[in-house]
């Protein structure tokens, strides 16, 4: 191991303490209650994503990549919900975003956990991949692709 850096033949792999490290501040970088703004937040994502995709992105193991990206998705949306408080402004919110009104409201009155709602059908059908892009939120997967010339 080098750098962070793990030799195997011809193959460059990240070693797994730098892949846990990559998880940790990505999870520091989407905390709950980290009580700033969202556009700072995606801002801050994207620089330490760039940074990180610069330096570790020559790695030839991808495996990890979706894995890691659907995370951070998944740690984005719970952040908006979290964000959006209340019922009322839950089931507003992702009828705005173009989610059935059934949906909307059963997702809204729930009271499963901000990380559960994350993943539900209400939150997946408004706040979409590409939503998510447009707000500013940066993908890992074509971090990895660009740096690998694929994209």
């Amino acid at each position: 191991m080098f750098l962070g850096l793990i030799f195997r033949g011809k193959k460059l792999r990240w070693s797994e303490r730098t892949g846990l490290d990559f998880r940790h501040w990505l999870g520091k970088l989407t905390g709950r209650s980290w009580g700033v703004s969202m556009d700072y937040r995606l801002k801050k994502l994207s620089e330490y994503v760039r940074g990180w995709m610069g330096y570790f992105g020559i790695s030839d193991d991808y495996r990890p990549i979706p894995e890691v990206d659907h995370w951070l998705r998944r740690r984005i949306r719970m952040c908006y919900w979290k964000q959006w408080r209340g019922v009322r402004n839950r089931i507003r919110q992702l009828r705005a975003l173009g989610t059935r009104i059934r949906t909307a409201i059963w997702t809204g009155m729930s009271s499963k956990s901000d990380w559960h709602l994350s993943r539900s059908l209400g939150t997946q059908t408004g706040m979409t991949n590409d939503w998510l892009k447009d707000q500013g939120l940066i993908s890992i997967r074509d971090q990895w692709m660009k740096a690998h010339g694929y994209a």
